[in-house]
C-alpha cells in the first residue's frame, strides 16, 4: 500500500490530471450526447458545430475549476485572469476537434458518436500540455542566499 501511495504522491498531478479529464469528457459527451438525442440533428454539419460547441461550454467550465482545485492546486489571486487564460487554451482546442469532428463526421463519413470519442483524446493531451505550459504555470521562486536560509547567531 505504501508503495502505491508513494507512486500516487510522485505522480499526483499526472494522476489527478486524468481523472479529472475522464470525468470531463464524460461531461461533454453527456452533453454533446442530450443534444443530439434531443434537438440537434448530428447530420447537418452546423447542427452539429453547435452540439460540439454546447458540450464544450459544459465541459470547459468544470474542467477550470476542478483542475485549479484539484490539478494544478492553484493560489493564484487574479482568478479572471487565470480563467480567461483557461477558456482561451480551450477554445484553441475546441478548434482543433472541431477540425477533427468535421474531418472524420462530415468527410469521411464516421458514426459522429465514434468520432466525439477520438476527438477527446486528442483534446485532452493537448489541453494538458496548454495548463501545464500556460495557464497554471508555477511562479519561480528566487534561490535563498544563505543569509536568508540560515539564522545568524
Amino acid at each position: 500500500m505504501n508503495k502505491i501511495k508513494a507512486l500516487y504522491i510522485k505522480y499526483k498531478e499526472i494522476i489527478n490530471y486524468l481523472i479529472i479529464g475522464g470525468l470531463t469528457t464524460v461531461v461533454s459527451i453527456l452533453s454533446y450526447y442530450i443534444c443530439v438525442v434531443t434537438f440537434l440533428d448530428p447530420l447537418d454539419p452546423i447542427q452539429l458545430q453547435i452540439a460540439n460547441v454546447i458540450s464544450w461550454i459544459f465541459a470547459v467550465t468544470f474542467a477550470y475549476f476542478t483542475n485549479r482545485k484539484y490539478v494544478f492546486e492553484s493560489k493564484n489571486k487574479n482568478i479572471i485572469g487565470e480563467m480567461t487564460g483557461f477558456f482561451a487554451s480551450r477554445l484553441a482546442t475546441l478548434f482543433m476537434e472541431m477540425a477533427v469532428m468535421f474531418l472524420t463526421v462530415t468527410v469521411l463519413k464516421m458514426n459522429d458518436k465514434i468520432a466525439k470519442l477520438i476527438a477527446q483524446i486528442v483534446v485532452i493531451v493537448s489541453n494538458y500540455v496548454f495548463s501545464k505550459l500556460f495557464v497554471f504555470k508555477k511562479e519561480k521562486k528566487a534561490p535563498e542566499t544563505k543569509s536568508e536560509a540560515e539564522p545568524e547567531h
